[in-house]
């Protein structure tokens, strides 16, 4: 068993990835949602990809575990920018820019310790090109710190300038194992991760538009739109993007998305409205109560029944 393996409790339904393995004959493992439970090896069983294959099983996305990019899926030959992870050997693994495009970039890599920043690597990369800028051991997986890659295209001619990017990644090993693909340029299979996706940060007020089909309510100079009656605050539901997010932006981002909808749902005078946001580890629904304890104008709030929401849901009454 290595760092990374898929495996199966043999006396319980749950499935994960190992994150640590012990002297003791102890493993980690990290579950869907994101708990990490002990387990002796004798009590473990690595899931074979060809177990998959005949079982003909399709779990794969439902259960949060995807299988590896196929070779000839069109996000590894689409043009950007990729972060790969590329085997050395069985323990240490590349760390590899990767410039699929016809444009060259300025970038700077800094490794994160809280609020400070070390540089690992900064310059030019060229079109069609790749650098490697460090190297990470897989059993230090968990000590992995964060990273901050900056990208800002360069125009050799006159053209309409493009944003320059900045994305800030930590990985949970349930988000990062299942990114495993051929890279392009390299040609090489690795945990492939691209930086520089053209999709726009959350407009919550488009996001709102898209999932409430009911009468918008006007003020004399606002506009405010009810909100569903139900809002569902997992972070894939929200972004496309989390799996390079780290976990306090992902709780920023839920926060702000159900800080917005109760204020709509106040101001446009909705009697109730019910917030999902799952089991986990508990932290957004403690946020929550904690911000509605402090607030005037509700009534009361509540976990929803379990026949609904699986006790995964709050709902807040408002006053009238």
């Amino acid at each position: 068993m290595n760092i990374g393996d898929k495996v199966r409790l043999l006396h319980g339904k749950e499935e994960g990835i190992i994150t640590r393995l012990s002297a003791g004959g102890q493993v980690e493992i990290e579950i869907e949602d994101g708990f990490r439970i002990p387990a002796l090896k004798s009590e473990v069983v690595v899931i074979d990809a060809s177990e998959k294959e005949y079982f003909d099983r399709q779990e794969g996305e439902k259960d949060g575990f995807i299988q590896p990019i196929p070779k000839t899926d069109p996000s590894a030959r689409a043009a950007g920018i990729f972060l790969a992870y590329v085997p050395y050997n069985d323990q240490v693994h590349d760390l590899v820019l990767i410039n699929h495009t016809k444009k060259s970039y300025l970038f700077s890599v800094d490794e994160l310790s809280g609020n400070q920043t070390k540089n690992l690597d900064a310059g030019v990369i060229q079109a069609q090109s790749f650098r490697k800028f460090a190297e990470r051991m897989m059993r230090d997986f968990e000590q992995w710190p964060g990273m901050k890659i900056m990208l800002v295209p360069l125009n050799k001619k006159f053209e309409v300038q493009e944003q320059a990017t900045e994305r800030k990644i930590k990985f949970k090993a349930t988000n990062f194992f299942k990114h495993k693909g051929k890279a392009p340029v390299i040609d090489k299979e690795a945990f492939l991760f691209k930086l520089n996706d053209q999709e726009k940060v959350l407009d919550v007020k488009k996001l709102n538009e898209e999932l409430n089909p009911e009468e918008k309510v006007s003020y004399p100079n606002l506009k405010i739109k009810r909100p569903p009656a139900a809002v569902d605050l997992h972070i894939e539901k929200l972004t496309r993007e989390h799996d390079l997010m780290s976990n306090s932006e992902m709780l920023q981002l839920q926060l702000g998305v159900f800080q917005k909808n109760l204020d709509d749902a106040m101001a446009t005078g909705m009697d109730e409205i019910t917030f999902i946001h799952g089991i986990g580890n508990g932290v957004l629904r403690k946020e929550i109560h904690r911000f509605l304890s402090q607030l005037k104008g509700i009534k009361y709030f509540r976990d929803s029944q379990k026949t609904n929401f699986g006790y995964g849901a709050t709902t807040v009454k408002i006053h009238e």
